[in-house]
């Protein structure tokens, strides 16, 4: 039968008193909690590229705009700033003689789809506070451990009268793996961080290229590209209220 390590995670369970084995819990829950918000954060980028790229082809291809809607699919913030635009639209439209004719329709475009883009930008940065305590506060709560650890090390040396390796191997152990674990806790979490970080900023930029170009079609009649009012197919996408 195999020997137990006299200094492994098993021994710092077995051997660790309260005050350890209540951080190590904690820094697998901070572990767990970030490596959650990592992948379901990165799946939903990658499932925004693929609306993102649809919003800057396929949409346009379309000969109306419900098809071009119709090809953002849906629960992703292309679709529903394009909803907030036609909704917009068909509310200006049809409730003539209201406060809010005292905005051009230009204006009123223009909050409501700022309105869904800040919407759907507040979306994307949700869980993201959870990776920024995850990456400032794991390395402390590690030395937090170290510190009880080294403070065993010297409990042992004090009782014993004597600074041997096997009085003060297991506490220091301790010390080390906490720090060891503190460290992995934090690093993925600030790299995972700054990659949503980055990737969540491209994708606002391409929201806010998608909703200009829903502005100029919905006010003019023609993407804001375009030099006529043609899509890039050859044929015009027909904005709410045949505009």
């Amino acid at each position: 039968m195999e020997a137990v390590n006299p200094y492994g995670l098993e021994s710092l369970w077995a051997q660790g008193d309260m005050i350890i084995k209540t951080v190590a819990v904690l820094l697998v829950a901070m572990s767990i909690a970030s490596w959650y918000v990592i992948i379901s954060k990165a799946i939903q980028l990658w499932q925004y590229r693929r609306a993102a790229r649809a919003a800057g082809h396929e949409f346009w291809d379309a000969t109306s705009l419900e098809e071009g809607t119709t090809s953002l699919g849906t629960n992703n913030p292309f679709a529903e700033i394009a909803e907030a635009g036609k909704t917009a639209m068909r509310h200006h439209e049809a409730h003539k003689g209201h406060l809010h004719d005292q905005l051009s329709v230009s204006d009123w475009i223009t909050l409501s789809l700022r309105q869904a883009i800040d919407e759907s930008a507040g979306k994307l940065q949700s869980g993201m506070a959870v990776l920024a305590s995850v990456g400032s506060t794991a390395p402390f709560v590690g030395l937090f451990g170290t510190v009880w650890g080294i403070y065993h090390a010297l409990v042992a040396i004090g009782t014993s009268g004597q600074a041997s390796i096997d009085k003060v191997a297991g506490p220091v152990g301790e010390a080390l793996i906490m720090t060891a674990i503190g460290l992995a806790v934090a690093i993925p979490a600030t790299f995972g961080y700054n990659a949503l970080v980055r990737g969540n900023k491209s994708l606002i930029a391409k929201m806010n290229k998608f909703g200009f170009d829903l502005h100029a079609l919905f006010v003019t009649g023609a993407r804001a590209n375009d030099t006529g009012t043609n899509g890039p197919n050859g044929t015009k996408l027909v904005a709410v209220g045949g505009k």
